[in-house]
């Protein structure tokens, strides 16, 4: 993980080089990386929209004939969290509230009165024998999560970091649905303030994606965050050719 790690920093620091990197530029692989991190995520989670639909959805404002509504606010209200990311980048801290709007505005068309607030009851996740705490635990786990942040971040590699934060918010799973993107909504936070590219996971490697991560809930934090480490690589090597290109 370690060669990984530096492969990724020797990529971010060719990509520095082209920094300040031109506004129109930048607004394509801004563009760009809203599709791509949009679809798969969403795909993730069993959106049946493809990486075209989605960006006719979102840039054309068009539905897809025969796909479920529910998979068309999917797009729109995370395509609304991205933009939230740039805007939360410019900040070195990441707080409760950052968590909370990040899931609002992904979640509030789905439904609003769910929309950034705290589950009230417990859930029960299909596929795993995980437990997630009970819904009174969530406020105080929140809290020392956030509260933990500056430190971790101090202590580990920035990706590794990013990693954590994703893994530790779907493990408390505060929110009645969209958890796993809410993680990789702020996963990818973590990313940009500390300079690096969005990460992709593509849905192909989602069976990768969900063992590694069930495994941290058996307390092997170890294949998860290689997992990330590896899909991060990929976007920056991504990244760095369509600035090249």
């Amino acid at each position: 993980m370690k060669d990984t790690l530096k492969k990724i920093d020797l990529i971010k620091s060719k990509i520095d080089t082209f920094r300040p990197i031109d506004a129109h530029l930048l607004k394509q692989l801004r563009e760009y990386f809203r599709i791509g991190v949009t679809y798969s995520s969403n795909a993730l989670e069993g959106n049946s929209l493809t990486e075209t639909e989605t960006k006719i959805v979102i840039e054309d404002g068009i539905t897809i004939g025969g796909k479920p509504l529910k998979d068309h606010l999917e797009a729109l209200g995370h395509s609304e969290a991205y933009d939230l990311l740039f805007r939360l980048a410019k900040q070195q801290e990441i707080t409760e509230a950052n968590v909370k709007e990040l899931h609002r505005l992904f979640y509030y068309r789905i439904d609003e009165d769910q929309a950034g607030k705290y589950r009230k009851q417990r859930v029960i996740i299909t596929g795993t024998d995980f437990i997630p705490p009970s819904p009174d635990k969530i406020p105080d786990l929140m809290k020392s999560f956030i509260a933990a942040i500056p430190d971790n971040r101090s202590k580990h590699h920035p990706v590794e970091f990013a990693a954590f934060t994703h893994k530790e918010l779907v493990t408390i799973h505060p929110f009645i649905d969209g958890n796993g993107r809410a993680g990789r909504l702020l996963m990818n936070l973590a990313l940009l303030q500390s300079g690096y590219p969005l990460a992709i996971i593509p849905p192909v490697l989602r069976r990768d994606y969900l063992n590694s991560l069930n495994k941290t809930h058996k307390g092997d934090d170890r294949p998860f965050i290689n997992f990330i480490v590896g899909v991060c690589h990929e976007s920056a090597k991504e990244y760095l050719r369509l600035l090249e290109g």
